[in-house]
């Protein structure tokens, strides 16, 4: 059994506690964060502490802080030699205290406290700088995924980079979208079939072959309508780049 220790109380720090409270090779053995609020519901369940100067021996410790917390963290930690990860996608591994052993253990999931994730389906990137560490921390991600992928940190940073695009930048247009909806007193809900065929087409197909559309057929009659419907310029301006993007990927 693997012994861990989490180390923030954010939402990806949610979800690795309950994925690893789910599986019997898993031993969460504290959970620390500076500040205890977050974590009482969690008391008879796990110990709990905000004082860093009492973390409990294990045989990996998980950083899963913001970005910016990772370096600081780790180099409070009292003790050294030890598996320390983060779960960062654009942290460095370097990031993290020379004093300890070093890791990432990168779930690539977008994580909602109030949104229930299956971890079984998440891939997990995994990188360290030893290579005993390495199976170590694979053996702790096959224990909740069914998806485990060692990468380095130039492969990490891409995938992080691509990830807000097909996330943050896609939830964005989903938003905009509901605006021009609501605009006209339409519901959005109607448009959550085909956000969903949408999603699931380049499971087969690849992104390229996947594309429909008014840009990809050079429509230029639809094109010219949808900027006249558009009211907010920002929306307008996003339409005009999107539509370019997608002419110059198709030759159009």
């Amino acid at each position: 059994m693997i012994s861990v220790v989490i180390l923030g109380a954010g939402n990806v720090a949610s979800h690795l506690y309950k994925a690893f409270q789910n599986s019997e090779d898993i031993d969460v053995k504290q959970w620390y964060n500076r500040n205890l609020k977050p974590l009482q519901s969690f008391q008879n369940d796990v110990l709990i502490s905000d004082n860093i100067s009492e973390l409990k021996e294990a045989d990996i410790y998980i950083l899963a802080v913001s970005d910016d917390a990772v370096s600081e963290l780790s180099s409070k930690l009292p003790f050294e030699n030890r598996l320390v990860v983060h779960t960062s996608g654009s942290v460095s591994i370097h990031d993290i205290d020379k004093k300890h052993r070093r890791g990432v253990f990168y779930p690539l999931q977008s994580f909602s406290k109030s949104a229930d994730i299956d971890f079984s389906e998440v891939p997990i990137c995994l990188e360290t700088l030893d290579k005993a560490d390495y199976h170590l921390l694979k053996e702790l991600a096959t224990a909740i995924s069914e998806h485990t992928k060692r990468v380095n940190s130039e492969q990490r940073a891409s995938l992080h980079l691509a990830a807000v695009f097909v996330n943050n930048f896609t939830n964005q247009l989903y938003r905009i979208a509901q605006e021009i909806t609501e605009s006209t007193s339409t519901e959005f809900d109607l448009l959550k079939p085909l956000i969903k065929e949408t999603a699931e087409k380049v499971q087969e197909l690849s992104p390229y072959r996947a594309q429909t559309g008014p840009a990809k057929r050079n429509d230029k009659s639809t094109i010219k309508k949808h900027l006249k419907q558009l009211k907010n310029e920002e929306h307008k301006t996003i339409y005009k780049l999107l539509t370019k993007s997608i002419q110059n990927t198709h030759g159009r």
